[in-house]
């Protein structure tokens, strides 16, 4: 027993000893490292000492600074974050650029980064597998030293991957002083680049860049086709009209053909009326969807009986819904159980459609008259119902709507408050 107490006394004792200084002008790397990631945990004023640590010969201490940095997550880890975006190795050039964003995106290097801060990946690839939905909302405002710090790593990273990660970034950050830096990087030739360039590109919606990318709906990989025939769309590109409703006669494969009449339809050429009429009726229901949606967009009265007839009888939901935005762009915005609007406003308790509801209210309700009714119905909404139509406010709304975000925010509801104060200040911000 006594040699029991006498060893238990001994590890006491070490276990009350210092431990070994941390040095940042250790000859070993690893200490280096470790005082890199110890300094993370000190917060704003460890900043100039995780700034030296940049210039370190090591690339793995640099890329620990960096991690460091992000952690401590203060308007002053920008600066060295925006230095970090210079650096020679990809992996610092990624995670500096998720740096930049997670401070105007709290939560995106845990999420949208895939990454931890306890984590160092070697492989970057699973960053780019899924489409990224993911932006700043209208009140944030990133500084302009960021974009162009993001503008020139863009353009020459050290790696397509680092590349790739700066166009995500600059889409999320809505940087638009950098369209003409994600132009030139679709040059580039790699196709993770010119797809997220693309998206990037459509996220920011400068009609200036469409006409500069649609040479890219006949590049032979369809997933970068598809992106830039939706970026035609999405940025009412007539000049790419004939290439479009070319592509539309001509391709064999559905998801293409769909893209292509989406964009007309979103480009909405009475040109292209008898069109939309004719596929209207078309055995594709993505088709009939697109159809409908340029119908509605025309707004020609002549066309209300056939929408109605076609709303009646369409068995497909996703169709329904885009049949449904036509009849209110063309007027019928009554609320009552069977109505179109009332049909896209259900829509959004469904976790399947409602990613297709949701747009196309937004893009509804900026006719005022589609955007009264709907404030009339979402104090009596349900949960997901409130959630969505404070997002459609938010982009959507006018002077009147400031008021009735700002009484949606004191919902008793926590994720319902939290959304409507967001787009409350967006809103405020353009209405101030």
């Amino acid at each position: 027993m006594k040699q029991v107490a006498t060893i238990l006394i001994i590890a006491a004792s070490v276990s009350c000893l210092p431990a070994a200084p941390l040095d940042p002008n250790s000859p070993v790397s690893k200490d280096r490292r470790e005082t890199a990631e110890h300094l993370g945990n000190q917060g704003t004023e460890a900043i100039p000492q995780l700034t030296k640590f940049l210039a370190d010969s090591d690339p793995t201490v640099r890329l620990e600074a960096v991690k460091s940095i992000i952690k401590i997550d203060t308007e002053q880890s920008l600066a060295p974050l925006i230095q970090a975006t210079n650096d020679n190795t990809a992996e610092v050039q990624i995670w500096a650029t998720a740096g930049l964003v997670n401070f105007y995106l709290p939560g995106y290097v845990q999420t949208g980064f895939r990454g931890s801060l306890r984590r160092a990946e070697t492989s970057f690839k699973s960053l780019f597998t899924d489409t990224d939905d993911q932006v700043i909302d209208a009140f944030v405002v990133p500084k302009p030293e960021v974009i162009q710090a993001l503008g020139r790593l863009v353009r020459g990273g050290a790696s397509m991957d680092s590349r790739a990660a700066a166009a995500r970034a600059l889409g999320i950050l809505r940087g638009k002083a950098a369209v003409e830096d994600l132009i030139q990087a679709i040059f580039s030739k790699d196709t993770q680049v010119m797809y997220e360039c693309l998206i990037a590109l459509q996220k920011i919606g400068d009609a200036s860049a469409g006409p500069k990318v649609m040479f890219l709906m006949n590049d032979p990989d369809k997933r970068v086709r598809l992106a830039a025939i939706e970026t035609a769309g999405l940025l009412r590109n007539k000049e790419a009209l004939p290439q479009l409703r070319d592509i539309l006669r001509r391709s064999g494969n559905k998801d293409v053909r769909r893209a292509a009449l989406s964009s007309i339809a979103m480009v909405a050429d009475p040109a292209d009326h008898d069109l939309f009429r004719r596929y209207l009726d078309n055995k594709d229901a993505g088709l009939r969807a697109a159809a409908a949606e340029g119908l509605g967009r025309l707004g020609n009265p002549g066309d209300l009986g056939l929408l109605e007839n076609a709303f009646e009888n369409e068995e497909k939901n996703d169709a329904r819904v885009s049949i449904a935005f036509s009849l209110v762009m063309l007027g019928k915005v009554e609320i009552s159980e069977l109505s179109p609007l009332q049909y896209l406003v259900n829509t959004l308790n469904s976790s399947a459609r409602a990613g297709l509801a949701a747009p196309l209210l937004t893009e509804a309700a900026r006719k005022p008259i589609v955007l009264r009714a709907l404030e009339k119905v979402v104090f009596q909404g349900t949960r997901d119902e409130k959630i969505y139509l404070a997002q459609v406010f938010g982009r959507s709304g006018d002077k009147n709507t400031v008021t009735v975000l700002e009484k949606l925010s004191h919902d008793p509801d926590l994720k319902v408050a939290e959304r409507a104060l967001r787009a409350f200040q967006s809103l405020s911000a353009r209405f101030p």
